[in-house]
């Protein structure tokens, strides 16, 4: 129900953005039409992943304090990149490459890779540390029903877990990859790896994954996953509807460090995102004013 539920959703957060799309038009055309930060709106789409949070929270205040609206959406990544193509969305803070490829082959014609938020984003399969003995996923091969013959991933329809998916048959292992969302997942290797049990999860970083538990991520000889660039994406007009916006996004960069040091001030420590991202604000100011910079 949850996976449905996820898809539900993104449709509904969609389907309204579309309907009023129309009005938002009218309202922005006239005096307002092509000045930034005169009221027009700008409409991120967020996905339920941690690593969402953080840039999205921060370009959201720099937008703002620019003189936008900025109105967010929640989807799976399936429904961002679709919002995005037919500009019901306009900017998404988190696209994953080469993982997101496919949505630019799909949607290329409408949608644009604006700026490389930050490089080296590690990705893949993770075990904890104390798997002596599992280094790489070949190592999982005969050792299957060790982790019950499952693997742990995110949300169905996310291409981490479609591409986990076919890791399983590229490296002939007899596991189940069981799809859940972000919580759901990590609760689940929590639970394990406080008995010290062993587990096989999709892990990334930035996250507090790696702060919280001693764990390693796996060689991957055939390389399904690579190392990820970590870039913002925006619907191909809004460097037309709304130039400054572009201008800043186009000069986004923040360090994975950084965003990673904010994911555990919101998720460990129970921060509110906005005011964490704020204090990143008043911390980088100089950076801030060269992204705003033409």
């Amino acid at each position: 129900m949850k996976k449905i539920g996820i898809s539900i959703l993104a449709a509904i957060s969609i389907t309204a953005l579309a309907a009023c799309g129309d009005s938002q038009e009218q309202e922005a055309s006239g005096e307002n039409e092509g000045s930034s930060g005169s009221g027009e709106t700008i409409n991120m789409g967020v996905t339920p992943w941690s690593s969402t949070v953080p840039p999205t929270e921060v370009a959201t205040l720099i937008l703002e304090d620019m003189g936008y609206e900025v109105e967010k959406t929640e989807a799976d990544v399936g429904g961002v990149f679709t919002g995005l193509s037919r500009g019901d969305l306009d900017v998404f803070m988190d696209g994953w490459f080469p993982m997101h490829k496919n949505y630019i082959e799909q949607f290329g014609d409408s949608i644009d890779e604006t700026a490389v938020s930050y490089p080296e984003a590690e990705i893949g399969w993770v075990v904890p540390s104390y798997m002596e003995e599992i280094d790489s996923i070949e190592d999982l091969k005969g050792n299957e029903d060790k982790f019950d013959n499952e693997m742990y991933s995110i949300e169905e329809g996310a291409e981490a877990t479609e591409t986990s998916r076919e890791m399983t048959e590229g490296y002939d292992l007899d596991m189940e990859v069981v799809a859940s969302s972000e919580g759901g997942m990590l609760a689940e290797a929590s639970r394990k790896i406080q008995n010290e049990e062993p587990v096989v999860f999709y892990g990334w970083r930035p996250h507090p994954m790696f702060n919280d538990y001693d764990l390693k991520v796996l060689e991957d000889p055939q390389k399904f996953f690579e190392t990820s660039e970590v870039r913002v994406i925006t619907n191909s007009n809004l460097q037309e509807e709304a130039p400054e916006a572009y201008e800043f996004l186009s000069n986004w960069s923040i360090s994975i460090e950084d965003v990673e040091e904010m994911i555990v001030e919101i998720d460990e420590n129970d921060r509110d995102p906005e005011e964490v991202a704020q204090e990143w604000i008043d911390d980088h100011q100089e950076e801030v004013n060269e992204m705003k910079s033409d």
